[in-house]
Order: structure tokens, then sequence, then C-alpha cells
């Protein structure tokens, strides 16, 4: 099989099966984006330890996850550039050298400012990584054979942030919170050693101009959407800044951002080149990832809050909980990508935007009184439905775009993913927290407000994942995609 490049550089095989050394590429990749992912949730459970350690409050505390998401959002609109301008190898040992340095740091911090500036070098490393490992999969990877490798960055991008908590919840069960870092420290080490030796270069780097003006667009555009729709997310606690004014001005900016890039983009000279969006099979899979991610992480914040708050459950017992449905996700996205391979995505995602909204609806049934396998089966469910889209709506939407706009498409999708996931959680938590404060105000008990506010929150997200439902049967097999005959 042969794939056609749009430009002359050596950065797509051709053969029918991958050769060593682009195995051991990606699985070092693979590995290394595990390890910086896990790291954007690990810190949810810890906050009430830090808080207590560090003398710091709830809102302060908050600003240890908001910095490590604003951060990956702000940096994850330049991958584009940079993967055209410099070698995988120089990328990939500047990325690994960020994100250790990062963790060295915050294992380090004596205080909490010292903790934040851990926090975000560790997400400056982590935005480079996810849209690298997506990239080198589209160049590496022959187009029969991207879902099931697409399956494998699946568990990255979704089981990683799904285990965070509990990883973090056997932590602190035993450790103090420093050992959340000393323990991912070496396996970074050991990721940037052995990808030192063995990543090689796949692309011919290309001296494209940076455009600076494009650059501070882009930090106030994605940092002030994401700053603003945290904000809205932990408005309870209390904001110094008015939520409107970092949401105005993200608009804003990308407004201008964007009008931008597409008079730059003829040139080749965008910062972010928005010609995938040009593409529809594309646009609806963005569209439907970015419904998906609204779910996971609105599931991610608010199922904790109901089994500690409603439940009264330790964060040990609350991480172990969420466990399997971790574990099923990672069990069945390699799978998703073999039958991606040979069948296409509509067989896989439209039954799974029905499982994942149908998750949804069964969660607004929780209550106090709900056996505790029904809320594990149900996060199951929501996880195996969340497999079953994700692998096929990556790979189909990358993969029908041209050889030339993989590094903006793939800096898109990891863009849009930290967006979702902060809009997810503004939504989940806003409509939680003003359900409650009117139920408690009508005179109900703390309980029931909570439970009201919890039960709000998860009819939202089904009535948002029917959208994703209806997208789904516009989802097409991109004509570069050859299926493998059964």
């Amino acid at each position: 099989m042969q794939i056609q490049q749009a430009d002359d550089r050596p950065d797509i095989v051709s053969e029918e099966k991958l050769d060593r050394g682009s195995v051991l590429l990606i699985g070092v990749l693979v590995i290394a984006a595990f390890v910086m992912i896990l790291n954007e949730t690990i810190m949810s459970v810890a906050l009430p330890r830090l808080m207590d350690d560090l003398d710091i409050t709830a809102s302060t505390a908050q600003w240890l996850t908001t910095g490590f998401l604003l951060t990956m959002a702000v940096v994850i609109p330049i991958t584009g550039y940079l993967f055209q301008r410099f070698t995988l190898r120089q990328v990939f040992i500047a990325a690994m050298g960020i994100f250790s340095t990062g963790t060295l740091l915050a294992a380090l911090a004596p205080g909490f400012e010292v903790l934040l500036a851990g926090r975000v070098t560790q997400a400056c490393g982590t935005a480079i990584m996810l849209p690298l490992l997506m990239t080198t999969v589209l160049r590496v990877v022959p187009a029969h054979k991207r879902g099931s490798m697409m399956g494998v960055i699946s568990i990255v991008i979704a089981v990683a942030p799904a285990i965070g908590p509990t990883v973090s919840g056997i932590v602190l069960n035993a450790l103090d919170w420093r050992w959340m870092f000393w323990i991912v420290l070496p396996i970074a080490l050991v990721a940037f050693a052995i990808g030192a030796a063995l990543v090689k270069n796949v692309t011919a780097p290309v001296a494209v101009p940076l455009d600076l003006v494009s650059v501070v667009l882009s930090v106030f555009a994605f940092g002030g959407i994401v700053y603003g729709l945290s904000s809205i997310g932990h408005s309870a606690e209390g904001s110094a800044v008015p939520v409107w004014i970092p949401l105005g001005i993200g608009v804003v900016a990308l407004i201008v951002f964007v009008r931008r890039q597409i008079s730059r983009q003829s040139e080749g000279h965008a910062l972010l080149d928005m010609r995938p969006f040009a593409t529809p099979t594309f646009s609806i899979g963005l569209g439907m990832l970015a419904i998906s991610m609204m779910a996971l992480f609105g599931a991610l914040i608010l199922l904790p809050l109901y089994l500690q708050n409603i439940r009264g459950l330790d964060t040990l017992t609350t991480g172990l909980l969420l466990l399997p449905g971790g574990l099923a996700m990672g069990f069945l996205s390699p799978f998703v990508g073999r039958i991606f391979d040979r069948t296409g995505p509509r067989v896989l995602v439209i039954p799974g935007a029905v499982v994942v909204s149908s998750a949804l609806w069964l969660m607004t049934l929780l209550d106090a009184e709900s056996a505790l396998p029904m809320v594990v089966a149900v996060h199951t469910l929501l996880m195996a439905g969340l497999a079953t889209v994700m692998t096929p709506l990556m790979t189909s939407s990358l993969g029908s775009l041209p050889s030339e706009l993989y590094s903006h498409g793939s800096a898109i999708f990891s863009t849009i993913q930290q967006l979702a996931g902060a809009a997810g959680t503004a939504l989940f938590i806003t409509v939680m927290s003003t359900t409650a404060a009117s139920r408690a105000a009508d005179g109900a008990t703390e309980l029931i407000a909570s439970q009201s506010g919890i039960h709000t929150a998860f009819l939202y997200g089904g009535a948002v994942s029917l959208v994703a439902v209806a997208a789904s049967f516009f989802i097409r097999t991109p004509k570069a995609v050859t299926l493998v005959q059964a």
C-alpha cells in the first residue's frame, strides 16, 4: 500500500507491517504520555490534604488543578508549529525534560508557590506529548492499522485521567502527598532515557516563521476561556475576578485568533491551521469528542462528590469503586481499534454514543439508597461506551486529513479536549451548586440539597449526550482508510 505525501518529508511509512523500530517508538511515547496525562487529575483527591498541610484555602488549592489545565490549553495550540520546526527527537527530549523537571520541583516543594510552579512546568511537557503521540502514529502507521494504534492512544487520553483519583487515593492512604510525584519521577526518567536512545526522526524540520502575535492571541483566547470555565465551576468558593471578564476576553481573542490563522494559512504561516475544519468528518468527529470529554470529566468530578458527600465514603474507597470503569476502558480500547480497522467507525460510534447517553441517564437515578454495585456498574457502562466512541472518532477524524495537516489536526484535537474537559466540569459543577443552593434556600437538608444538585447535573449531562447520539449517524469512514478484510 502506498500513501502519497503532499510534500517531500519522509514522515509516513507505507509498509503493510510496522517495523520493530516504529513499534518501540510508539510504545515509548505511549508510556510517557500515560504518565503525563495521569497527572492531570491526580491532584483532585489530594486537595483536602494539601489544604491542611500547606495552610491554604480551597480556592487557592484548586489552582493546582486549574493551573495545570490552563497551561495545557495555552501550550497545545503552539504544538502544530513545534512539530513543523523541530525534529521528533528534539521535541520528545524537550517535553520529557520539562515534565521531569516539573515533577522533581513538585516533589521537593516546601510550599504552595513552588508546588504550583512544578505543576505548571509539568503541564508544559504534557501539552506537547499528547499531540506528538497522535502525529507520530499518523505518520508512521499505515492507514489500515491506525484503528488499533488509536485504541492504545485512547487508553492515554481517557483511562489515565480516569484512574488518576484512584492512584491518588491509594498513595494518600499510606504516604505523604509528595509521594504522588516521587513515584512518577523514576518512571518519567526511565521513559526519558529509553526515548533518548530509541526515538528516531520521522520528519524533516521546515523553517516556518513563528507568529508572535498569534501566540499572544492564543494565550488570551484559550487561557481566558479555560480560566473562565474553571471559575464558573468553582464559583461557589468565591472568585476574585467576575467570570464574564476572562470568558469575554477569551471569546474575543479567539475570534481574532481564528481570523488571523485563516489569513495566514494559505502561505503556510499559520500558528494553528484552520483548514482541518473544512473536512466534515473531522468537524463532526471533533464535536462528538468534545461531548464525550464533557461527559468523562463531568462524571469524574460528580461521582466522587456523590460517593463522599452523599454516601459518606473515604477517598480510598471512592477511588477503588471508580477503578473498574477505568480498567474496563483500558481493556476495551485496543479491541475497539481492531474492530474499527475491519468495519469502519459507524458500527462502533452509533451504539457507543447510545451507551454513553444511557449511562448518564441511569446516573440520574442515583440517590442515598442506591446499591454501590449499581454505582460501579453504571460508571463501568459509561466508560465502556466512551471506549467504543473515542477510538473511532480520533482515527476517522484525523485520518480524513491530508498528511500536511496532521500536526495541526492533532493540536486542534488536543486543544478541544482541554476546553471540553473544562466546559464539562463547569457545566456539571455549576448546575449542581445552583440547584443545591436553591433547594437549601427552600429549607431542604444539606444531604437532600446535595443529592438534588447531583441529580439535576446528570440530567443536563444526559440531555447533552443526545446531541452526540444524533451526530453519530453522520460519521463516515475516511477515504484514505482501506478496511481490513475479515
